[in-house]
């Protein structure tokens, strides 16, 4: 704490702060999400120091955020993630990410931890244009035969309905042992959905954000633990932050104790959680677990109920033949609300039934859709993922 109020104090941002011992700690104010955002130049410990590396926020919620970083940054976010990850990742395994390397840092920490842990490393973003599409993407796996695939589940999903139209699913995914979801919120359902297509263990790997680093990282049974080592955790309930106990659910505040370029105190990630305890996971770890629920801001309300991203997928993905949604609202109160779903390519099912069961299941949270209709197909922008992408930009719509 003495070696973290020291850096903090650097930066003019909290060297204004009237608290001056370590000691009182528990006196500092929270800090918004918004301030940092508005200013984030007053967060550096030093604006002319020789960064490492440079990356921005996607800019999900606003405008994106510069944050560079000190070799000091990059080296214990990727020990702290290799803790953990290492009990699935062996020396000589074959890696593959699928998730963008420009300006967002996921790829470089799966590519960190990945050669840190002695892995073979491949980058291959189907996204990305003019480099890697969907056919090289599909011959790069027949030579390269990865053990572990990296990618946000959008891309898989997408990945998925591609090999199935084109007859190569179960040869693609031979050799897969494992796929690790990050870059955006996935539910229980999703990962079993993948888990059974696959054939193959489905991880909720990777919790955090550009502006802190990785708070969570997933172990071998798919429960997501805080990275206590490098991070202070409390829970924001109301305007007062609360320590971290098991069963409690609020948006996450974290402290930052490996962050050299821009320290971050009782920082306001924004993300509505609930708290475990290390009992609630079998692996060993002693670290608590935490489940994320998605941004704090990102809910809506359907027919007077609060939604968040995981309570619509968990429902949507526990269906037969959906790899998608879109919900529609009309404007300007969103009291007429339209879910549009994604049918998969081999189902062969009564979309009528499909229908009936989605309504039954979210009547029984007090949810009623205005209609429930099927498309073949979503558009792209619903399933880049990584990092890219903001729920409500991609899976909410607004109509006249």
């Amino acid at each position: 704490m003495q070696s973290l109020w020291e850096r903090a104090i650097q930066s003019p941002y909290y060297a204004a702060q009237q608290v001056r011992d370590e000691k009182a700690f528990a006196s500092l104010p929270i800090t918004p999400k918004a301030t940092l955002k508005k200013d984030p130049a007053t967060f550096l410990r030093h604006t002319d120091a020789p960064y490492h590396k440079y990356y921005e926020t996607s800019g999900s919620t606003g405008v994106p955020t510069p944050t560079p970083r000190l070799p000091e940054d990059t080296i214990w976010n990727t020990v702290s993630v290799a803790t953990i990850w290492g009990r699935m990742l062996r020396p000589g395994d074959r890696v593959a990410a699928l998730l963008p390397s420009d300006v967002a840092p996921v790829c470089d920490l799966v590519s960190g931890v990945a050669e840190y842990l002695g892995c073979t490393m491949l980058r291959a973003y189907p996204f990305t244009q003019g480099i890697c599409d969907w056919d090289r993407l599909e011959s790069l796996f027949s030579t390269y035969r990865p053990r572990h695939v990296f990618a946000a589940p959008g891309v898989i999903l997408q990945w998925t309905r591609l090999l199935k139209r084109r007859g190569k699913l179960d040869a693609v995914r031979e050799s897969v042992e494992s796929l690790m979801l990050l870059g955006e919120v996935s539910s229980r359902s999703l990962r079993a959905r993948l888990a059974e297509t696959w054939d193959a263990r489905v991880i909720d790997v990777s919790y955090g954000s550009t502006e802190t680093g990785t708070i969570a990282a997933g172990c071998e049974q798919d429960r997501l633990h805080l990275l206590l080592q490098s991070h202070l955790v409390e829970v924001l309930r109301g305007d007062l932050p609360e320590t971290p106990d098991a069963g409690r659910t609020g948006e996450l505040v974290v402290t930052t104790l490996n962050n050299f370029a821009r320290p971050l105190l009782r920082y306001a990630t924004g993300d509505l959680v609930t708290l475990g305890s290390a009992e609630d996971c079998g692996c060993g770890l002693g670290l608590p677990v935490v489940t994320v629920h998605g941004r704090h801001v990102e809910g809506l309300t359907v027919s007077g109920v609060p939604l968040s991203a995981g309570a619509i997928e968990e429902i949507v993905y526990s269906t037969a033949g959906v790899t998608g949604y879109l919900v529609q609202l009309k404007r300007p109160t969103g009291a007429s609300a339209r879910l549009v779903i994604e049918q998969d390519v081999d189902f062969a099912g009564d979309q009528d039934e499909v229908h009936e069961f989605l309504r039954k299941r979210f009547a029984d949270i007090g949810v009623e859709w205005t209609q429930i209709v099927s498309i073949e197909e979503l558009p792209q922008l619903n399933k880049s993922g990584g990092s890219q992408k903001n729920w409500k930009r991609t899976n909410i719509q607004w109509v006249g």
